[in-house]
């Protein structure tokens, strides 16, 4: 599997973006999908997942509430939607593709190039 983030970019405090991930190769519809992040000095965290079916979900504390992550198994795509950022939430993030939804990096065989999140206070 072969995974490709877009949509990162400059946003101010309070604003939205909306980052995709499209994957090629196997069966996408067969993995669990989701985003981490790093930040600049920290170590890379969990932000959310979901099921194959997306009908299982799981987010990251800091980010509940704000972010939403959902798939097009027909676009063989992955989204996560983020409002009302801040800036803390600055950082690399990249989706990643795995037999099943865990909170742990170590679950996830595929990882995409990471796209930047810049969020100005």
């Amino acid at each position: 599997v072969q995974l490709q983030a877009s949509g990162g970019g400059l946003v101010q405090a309070g604003g939205s973006l909306r980052l995709s991930c499209t994957a090629s190769g196997r069966t996408f519809s067969s993995y669990a999908m989701g985003w981490f992040r790093q930040a600049p000095g920290k170590e890379r965290e969990f932000v959310a997942a979901l099921s194959w079916s997306g009908g299982t979900t799981s987010y990251a504390d800091s980010v509940k509430g704000r972010f939403t992550i959902s798939r097009d198994n027909a676009k063989n795509t992955v989204y996560l939607q983020m409002n009302s950022l801040k800036p803390e939430d600055t950082a690399v993030y990249y989706c990643v593709a795995g037999p099943r939804l865990r909170v742990g990096a170590t679950a996830y065989d595929y990882w995409g190039q990471g796209t930047l999140v810049t969020v100005s206070s």
